[in-house]
């Protein structure tokens, strides 16, 4: 049997067309990756440019040649089967460069824990808070900057909740349990995400690593037809949501303006819950910037409670059913930080809720509340033609119990004890109509109140009182 680290990989790349970019690709992998440690399969999808023609002059390549485009995920499946039965898979688009080391550390990541499954690299454009700013503009300047990003160092594995399929390294033994990508996802989007849940559900992480970064040139077959693709993220979104029971988007969204409040010395031990944590993405991009804290979750979804209790110490249980957290040990006095999210406008009684949940801040924790304000001109303008139903791109939920204004904040916050107020304010750019409409409004109220009409969310941080 063959030992893990002696394991080799088959890479998986699809082309369709894009000759030049498939000619860039490959010249990268011989170029930047260690000889004998790899295969590379190529699955083309009826390409018409000439890309079969080189294709099959290259020797190092294994070809496929399908009469049909079959999109991604079949596609994929195809070079699967093909490949070595030890080898691990690495999926990777035609429209990248790879750079110095980046399978080696992707490898390195993935092997130094039994219960890793699968791994990312880092890249300059790609989805899911997989991309970073870049110093190069010009590709032929990307090595020099990948060469000096791609040093091997766990202190930069970061956990995840779901990577994107760009350049994902997948070890053979999880594809051989859990089963290769889901076709009725066909011709592509979501069936990485599906892969990742299933993933997840098996037992295993999902890591970034920040230590390997490779060019990605960006979608270049899917967008050339918007319209296609957005109706197709639509479609496929939706098969998501009737397998999983939640959207995948959502659910891995990181909360910045919760991140953002929270400013401690990266190795201090802190203890963190977050409701409505959904599959626990803002806890893991926090465990990844304080490796010393503790992340604990509460989700109400049964199904996104389900599988994020695979990734943190989760309960599923509502809070406000008896003011209890059910956590294997007791936790008052015990978090540092409680990220109460949306719970305050959800609440049919904030007040209670805020008094409870006190009892398991240490003295001196925190609480920090997203809440939308119901002052917000856009709002004024609905109830001034006669509406205050919810409309899809209205800041309020049909599932909104309450509403607050800013002074409304600081009142319920004060008057079940908390200290310190610390209230972030969020704001767009006005349109010259809307400015035009707040103008006439503060011409009956003051102008002093204009400002109490263009935040449409305040991030509320509290300290606990004595």
């Amino acid at each position: 049997m063959i030992e893990s680290k002696d394991r080799k990989t088959s890479i998986i790349i699809l082309t369709y067309n894009n000759l030049i970019y498939n000619n860039i690709c490959i010249d990268s992998i011989r170029k930047y990756t260690q000889k004998d440690t790899y295969e590379i399969i190529v699955v083309d999808n009826n390409s018409t440019d000439g890309t079969r023609e080189w294709l099959k002059e290259q020797k190092d390549i294994k070809v496929i040649l399908n009469n049909e485009n079959v999109g991604f995920p079949k596609g994929c499946n195809i070079g699967i089967e093909v490949s070595l039965p030890e080898n691990d898979i690495l999926l990777l688009n035609n429209d990248t460069v790879v750079a110095p080391r980046w399978l080696d550390n992707l490898k390195t990541c993935v092997y130094s824990d039994d219960k890793i499954g699968a791994a990312a690299s880092i890249t300059n454009n790609c989805s899911n808070y997989q991309s970073i700013n870049v110093p190069y503009v010009d590709i032929k300047d990307m090595i020099p900057f990948a060469d000096d990003n791609n040093v091997s160092n766990p202190n930069r594995w970061e956990q995840k909740t779901r990577l994107v399929a760009f350049c994902m390294f997948i070890k053979r033994e999880v594809l051989n349990k859990i089963g290769v990508l889901d076709e009725r996802f066909s011709p592509g989007n979501f069936e990485d995400d599906d892969l990742c849940m299933r993933i997840i559900e098996s037992g295993y992480k999902l890591m970034l690593c920040n230590d390997s970064f490779i060019h990605h040139f960006g979608s270049s077959s899917f967008n050339k037809d918007y319209t296609k693709f957005n109706n197709i993220l639509t479609i496929n979104g939706k098969k998501f949501e009737d397998k999983w029971g939640f959207n995948s988007n959502t659910s891995s969204t990181l909360k910045f303006d919760i991140i953002h409040r929270i400013n401690e010395p990266r190795e201090k031990a802190l203890n963190i819950l977050e409701f409505e944590c959904g599959l626990g993405a803002t806890l893991l991009k926090l465990k990844y910037m304080y490796p010393n804290a503790k992340i604990y979750g509460n989700e109400t979804n049964e199904f996104e409670a389900k599988l994020g209790g695979k990734i943190i110490e989760l309960i599923a249980e509502d809070f406000e059913e008896n003011y209890n957290l059910n956590f294997e040990n007791d936790k008052t006095d015990f978090f540092d930080y409680i990220i109460l999210g949306n719970r305050l406008q959800l609440s049919k009684n904030p007040w209670k809720l805020l008094r409870e949940i006190k009892r398991f801040l240490k003295p001196g924790g925190y609480i920090i509340a997203t809440i939308p304000n119901v002052m917000h001109h856009s709002v004024i303008k609905e109830l001034l033609r006669g509406s205050f139903m919810y409309s899809e791109n209205s800041i309020l939920n049909r599932s909104h119990n309450k509403f607050f204004t800013l002074s409304d904040i600081c009142k319920i916050f004060d008057e079940c004890g908390y200290i310190n107020q610390f209230i972030f304010h969020y704001q767009s750019e006005l349109t010259i109509e809307e400015d035009n409409l707040l103008n006439s409004i503060c011409s009956i109220v003051g102008d002093n109140m204009k400002d109490y009409f263009l935040s449409y969310e305040y991030v509320a941080k509290y300290q606990k009182g004595v």
